[in-house]
């Protein structure tokens, strides 16, 4: 059965840094394109980040380029995200996602399973 489980979800103050996980199992891991997205309350889900399954391609939305970075240990199927300097409005559940249309494309309604979610605070 394929599962997806993020963790690294905290309260942190503006301007920390986190790093999210997400673990795989019961699936071909290195075959699909792995991406994260949040959806901050009463707001749209929303691509954060995505990878492709070598890792060469990535996008990142506008509002977190230069500040978080994907990657993936297709070894230890497990996908990261790295998050510096964050803000109030980067407050959401973060979700990671796989595509198993392999194509690469970071908008939520391509992604196919998801996992539960891990939640972001980031105030004061």
């Amino acid at each position: 059965q394929l599962q997806l489980v993020e963790s690294g979800g905290d309260l942190v103050q503006p301007g920390g840094s986190l790093r999210l996980s997400c673990a795989a199992s019961g699936f071909t891991w290195s075959y699909y394109t792995i991406g994260w997205f949040r959806q901050a309350s009463g707001k749209e889900r929303e691509g954060v980040s995505c990878i492709s399954v070598s890792g060469s391609k990535t996008y990142y939305a506008d509002s977190v380029k230069g500040r978080f970075t994907i990657s993936r240990d297709n070894a230890k199927k497990m996908v990261y995200l790295q998050m510096n300097s964050l803000k109030p409005e980067d407050t959401a559940i973060y979700y990671c996602a796989v595509d198993r249309s392999l194509l690469f494309r970071c908008t939520p309604g391509a992604y196919d399973y998801w996992g539960q979610g891990t939640p972001v605070t980031v105030s004061s």
